[in-house]
């Protein structure tokens, strides 16, 4: 038998190895002892003085320690670790603090354990002690690890303790302003500076922000939204309507019911800020705050609605939240809405006066369908998309980051989500799914729909997929304007008279993105072509000169 020719993927010595390093520094915003610059002149010292060559870099900028998911230099040097395709024998660090303030102090030995378990050495550079195994090392180097985790701690409640002081000064505490207001720059004096465009922020520390009515339409869309919710009560409805005249919310996307009560639970409008409702510190999970740690300042912003304007739409939207103790009245009551309406639906649930939300039904049972078989009814809906919701939605993330992935590399700047990508002068792509249907009646079409939700106007990027909802059909692009209503149905003849263009694979849907945003002819949106109505006079006539049916 031939012996084959195996070709060994070349490694260099382990002699050579050994004199070899690489290097990563992380900054993230902290004191100026820690900027990149100090630390690889701190690292090339201690490499010229234990005769090391230091040649890779991985390194973290503008990144907290606090976990691993948003570092994506250490990341690339654990993957280049574990894979054995490296070719240096130490890892170079400023100190324990650079290498992560993890809150577990076991995960940051863990990440060290897997670059000691292939071969290679970490040395932390600034320290005072040899990482030598030795059993004083591992006293000192686990004593600075609790150390750097809990700087982080007392760093996040001086933080915190300061945001509540500024609060309550009339100073606002930073993320989105509301619709229809605006953030205002001031000096220690209390001194204009002027207003703030999204995007940007302060950068003096005795500067500082305020609040004030912005707009003056935006002001005025405002107190119209308190007052046509006194006569409606419903949120929905305003959403419809400010979307049918293409206005936009704050973050320049399309009004949803939770975006109409945002604003009109919003204290800002009668002149009063409000922090501490929630809490997220250290990356935990957010939870709510009792109402007496809420921090509140009255009077500290210019109002727009009245206060009694404002104290009665918000008496309506307490009234209608139903908090029920048990299941069974849960169900009872869905019951009784399903014996009035013949039908039940998440908008049926949502707007029935007495019921839980949509939201607070799926959290119970884990899902409507489950809902529904407990008291006894069958959707005549096709539920088959909802036991792949999971999967689609995984397959959309997937399609944004590839195509994401693509434009940098084409050097497009851009900002991304898990649906969206925003492109540079306000354009923006979405990524949805559109779901198959049958015809109303047996002769009609197939079609697709696809749900815009809260999307910016832009392009859509959509999955198509096949009868039950299993498998991909194929890649569709399409552009939207602010005509669009809340879905977008096509059939395949509506395809291809709209022209959305049509790929095989997301490979191909990624490079048609790329031609889009790169060719200086497509840098605005072009409107989705419209069928044209003919007249009498436009149709074609048959041979006898009767028109065609």
């Amino acid at each position: 038998m031939v012996n084959a020719l195996v070709v060994h993927k070349a490694q260099l010595p382990r002699a050579q190895l050994a004199s070899r390093a690489a290097q990563y520094v992380r900054m993230s915003t902290e004191r100026q002892q820690y900027s990149i610059e100090n630390q690889a002149t701190v690292i090339a010292a201690f490499a010229h003085a234990h005769n090391l060559t230091i040649v890779r870099t991985y390194r973290d900028e503008g990144e907290s320690g606090l976990h691993l998911k948003n570092r994506d230099g250490l990341k690339r040097l654990l993957e280049h670790v574990q894979s054995g395709d490296t070719d240096f024998g130490h890892i170079l660090v400023y100190d324990v603090s650079r290498w992560g303030r993890f809150q577990d102090i076991d995960e940051s030995a863990h990440h060290e354990f897997v670059c000691k378990q292939a071969g290679i050495k970490v040395a932390y550079c600034a320290e005072q002690f040899e990482n030598d195994g030795s059993m004083l090392s591992s006293i000192v180097k686990n004593l600075k690890r609790v150390m750097a985790a809990e700087f982080s701690r007392e760093l996040s409640a001086k933080v915190h303790a300061g945001v509540c002081r500024l609060v309550r000064n009339g100073y606002a505490p930073g993320g989105r302003k509301g619709f229809g207001i605006e953030r205002e720059l001031v000096d220690e004096k209390s001194q204009s500076r002027g207003v703030l465009k999204p995007g940007e922020r302060k950068f003096i520390a005795t500067d500082h922000i305020r609040l004030r009515p912005g707009d003056r339409d935006e002001v005025a869309i405002v107190r119209w939204m308190f007052t046509r919710f006194l006569e409606v009560k419903s949120e929905t409805v305003i959403a419809d309507e400010l979307n049918r005249k293409a206005i936009l919310t704050s973050a320049r996307r399309r009004w949803t019911r939770y975006s109409v009560t945002r604003v009109l639970k919003n204290e800002n409008y009668i002149g009063n800020l409000v922090y501490n409702r929630h809490s997220k510190k250290l990356n935990s999970r957010l939870v709510p705050n009792p109402p007496e740690l809420w921090v509140r300042t009255k009077g500290c912003i210019e109002p727009i609605i009245e206060r009694e304007t404002f104290v009665e739409a918000n008496k309506i939207i307490s009234e209608r939240r139903v908090d029920l103790l048990t299941e069974d009245e849960m169900l009872s009551r869905l019951r009784k809405t399903l014996m009035e309406e013949g039908r039940l639906s998440p908008r049926i649930i949502d707007r029935a006066v007495g019921l839980p939300s949509y939201p607070t039904y799926r959290a119970h049972f884990g899902n409507l369908r489950n809902a529904y078989r407990l008291i006894g009814y069958t959707s005549n809906r096709n539920t088959e998309y909802l036991d792949h919701r999971q999967m689609w939605a995984e397959e959309k993330a997937k399609l944004a980051a590839q195509v994401a992935e693509k434009l940098k590399a084409a050097g497009v700047r851009l900002r991304c989500s898990t649906d969206c990508i925003e492109l540079k002068r306000g354009l923006s792509i979405s990524f949805r799914t559109a779901r198959w249907r049958a015809g109303a009646k047996a002769n009609h079409a197939c079609y697709w729909i696809i749900q815009r939700g809260g999307m910016p106007d832009g392009w859509i990027a959509a999955i198509r997929l096949t009868e039950q909802s299993r498998s991909v059909f194929d890649y569709v692009l399409l552009s939207t304007d602010g005509t669009s209503g809340r879905t977008v149905k096509f059939s395949e003849r509506a395809r291809i008279r709209r022209r959305m263009s049509r790929y095989e694979t997301p490979q191909a849907l990624a490079r048609a993105v790329i031609r889009r945003v790169t060719m200086p002819s497509r840098t605005s949106l072009p409107k989705p072509a419209r069928p044209n109505k003919r007249t009498k006079l436009d149709r074609p006539k048959a041979k006898n000169g009767h028109a065609r049916r």
